[in-house]
């Protein structure tokens, strides 16, 4: 059968739930667990500078893999959705950007754009990450030289302004440009001829006075007589000091006027010197002879993400710890270790490098003995959602579950998933995994799922052929707590398996939910599906209700949105989108997918009432039509 994997499609279903809550008149299935909610935006402004050093650590965790290590929207994962990733290094995107918009972006999600929700991050996380995403489409010798054109051109200007986190969260380079271009009653405008690159050049300068600084390694403090140093060698003597003095210089920080000199055995090591030592231990039954792998990253002074400069190996002792010596110590430096144990890679959480230190210790790292047995897994509650376009009926599975058994367990297949069975004769089967998901790990022909106090999360999804009916006969590997399907309204689900619950209206479509019984390892789910979708008006008094019904943190408006863009697109994956909404509709499905993008604009209150309520009966007029 014909594989397809395309990453955050479905793992931004799940986080788009936070944008809803449960409706007061809905009672949740067993096992529901709610939601986790989502964060809000608070003040447009960071309270404490961001972190240009902290940013690039998130942005290499959580953005990099879609939007590349640049900020080109190149990424591996990115690749994969089917729609373009937004390019952040590029000047003309950058310079148009102000903090605060991405701020909200973060914060919020981009349904559109198939970007989730980052929950994970505290506000002053996604200030520092923001922060370095703007300095993509600079560099420092731009920043050297717009420092340059406005001292030249603002002799004596005050900086306020351009250190108020208020006033400059909200201005992007663009606003900033006419600002030093015309003035106003807080910037004094630059004088001179200068060209756009010079007055781009300045922006930039003035973006960093908005930056935490990074101070740089402290001039060592004079050095008095210690038992450690000899005394003749300590004090030396003027003759001794001129003898001293060339071979200080260029070597160590300049020495103040006055200060009295030492030799050179007396100054403090800096930070960057070698010498330093990271050390940590791993756990688990059999962990002597192990071999260890370090790695350590830098962040490139030119943005363009971390780079990896450290790779050594050191084996494990009797009681699994491991030293690495005479390392370099800069501050900031990430080191993390990876071991692979029975076949299956283990990482450990990373690990920084602070100001001074020459010493670190890596977090302790956890293996387990591996197991091919999947069957003590549970699922805790499997969702499906059910959409019919073209003739075809798409099936979007959830499935939450947890390994406490204590053991990894390794599935040998990198494109099956063999505990989550598919119906006969389905088509189009992809597998991936949910955001808030416990991380799976790289094992010897497949993947291996770690014992975790974090529930893991999966998602499956399929087509089958529908020419107003079709058989769903889902078989289910593992025992399910709770089994919920959602399918539109004028649709039909028979099911002696199913109770039929409540109909939901959403941005005109209106959703049937069924609830299922518990359900064994081994028993099979047969449902029949029947009749064609209908769309009904939002001034039906359903029409407020909330569709996020039971389902833990999986929310049905970018099963529309979202799962129903990349199913009209799967045949043509090279097509470039276009991020503005389409005026010219091939079919009322393209026009509902207008109106869900419409509505979410303006919650988000990136359009005006008027002009929402104007172009929302277009497109109404034009479904009726």
């Amino acid at each position: 059968m014909k594989s397809r994997f395309f990453f955050l499609v479905i793992l931004t279903l799940i986080l788009s739930a936070c944008n809803f809550s449960l409706a007061e008149d809905i009672t949740p299935p067993p096992n529901y667990v709610p939601p986790t909610p989502m964060p809000t935006l608070g003040p447009l402004y960071p309270a404490e500078a961001p972190s240009i050093e902290n940013g690039a650590a998130i942005y290499a965790e959580k953005c990099a893999a879609c939007h590349g290590p640049t900020g080109m929207g190149d990424g591996d994962q990115g690749k994969q959705l089917p729609v373009t990733v937004a390019a952040l290094g590029l000047p003309q995107v950058g310079r148009a950007a102000a903090p605060a918009e991405w701020f909200t972006v973060v914060t919020r999600g981009n349904i559109e754009r198939f970007m989730p929700p980052f929950a994970s991050l505290t506000d002053q996380e996604r200030w520092d990450v923001v922060a370095y995403a703007l300095t993509f489409h600079t560099t420092t010798e731009q920043v050297a030289q717009g420092q340059s054109v406005f001292e030249a051109n603002c002799a004596g200007c005050s900086l306020d302004f351009f250190t108020d986190q208020t006033e400059m969260a909200a201005l992007s380079a663009d606003n900033l440009v006419l600002l030093l271009k015309n003035g106003s009653d807080k910037v004094t405008a630059l004088t001179g001829n200068l060209s756009d690159d010079d007055l781009y050049a300045a922006a930039a300068y003035l973006r960093t006075l908005t930056f935490a600084v990074t101070l740089p390694t402290p001039t060592p403090e004079p050095v008095t007589a210690t038992p450690t140093i000899a005394a003749p060698e300590a004090t030396p003597s003027a003759d001794a000091a001129e003898s001293v003095t060339p071979v200080a210089a260029g070597t160590e920080p300049p020495v103040a006027e006055g200060t009295p000199l030492v030799t050179e055995t007396a100054l403090p090591s800096t930070p960057e010197a070698t010498g330093g030592k990271v050390t940590g231990s791993v756990s688990g039954k059999n962990v002597e002879g192990l071999t260890v792998t370090l790695s350590g990253f830098d962040h490139a002074s030119d943005a363009s993400g971390p780079q990896e400069v450290v790779k050594e190996t050191a084996v494990t002792d009797a009681d699994g710890n491991y030293v690495f010596e005479g390392l370099e110590m800069p501050e900031n430096r990430i080191y993390l270790i990876e071991v692979v144990y029975q076949g299956v890679s283990y990482s450990s959480d990373a690990a920084f490098v602070e100001a001074g230190m020459t010493e670190l210790v890596v977090p302790s790292l956890q293996l387990y003995e591996t197991t091919s047995d999947f069957s003590t897994l549970v699922f805790d509650q499997v969702h499906f959602f059910v959409d019919i376009a073209d003739g075809t009926a798409q099936v979007i599975g959830v499935y939450t579950f947890s390994n406490t058994s204590g053991q990894t367990i390794v599935i040998e297949s990198a494109t099956d998933v063999p505990f989550l069975k598919m119906p006969a004769n389905a088509e189009n089967i992809g597998f991936d995994l949910t955001q808030d998901s416990a991380p799976l790990l790289a094992a010897e022909g497949g993947f291996a799922i770690p014992s975790s106090e974090t529930p893991y999360g999966l998602v499956a999804f399929y087509t089958l052929p529908y020419d107003k009916k079709a058989q769903i006969v889902q078989p289910f590997a593992l025992p399910a707590s709770s089994v919920l399907v959602l399918v539109p309204d004028g649709v039909k689900l028979k099911s002696d398996q199913m109770t039929e619950g409540d109909t939901q209206n959403f941005q005109g479509m209106n959703y049937r939910q069924y609830n299922g019984l518990p359900m064994k390892g081994g028993d099979t789910l047969t449902m029949d599906l029947s009749g064609t979708p209908r769309s009904t008006g939002t001034d039906s008094p359903d029409s407020q209700q909330n569709i996020l019904i039971g389902i833990g943190a999986l929310g049905l408006v970018l099963i529309l949105a979202g799962g129903w863009m990349y199913w009209r697109d799967r045949n043509r994956p090279d097509e470039e989108l276009d991020e503005e909404v389409e005026y010219d509709f091939d079919n009322e499905e393209e026009i509902l997918d207008a109106i869900i993008a419409l509505d979410d604009l303006h919650r988000a209150g990136k359009i005006k009432d008027e002009a929402y309520r104007t172009r929302r009966e277009e497109l109404k007029s034009r479904l009726r039509a």
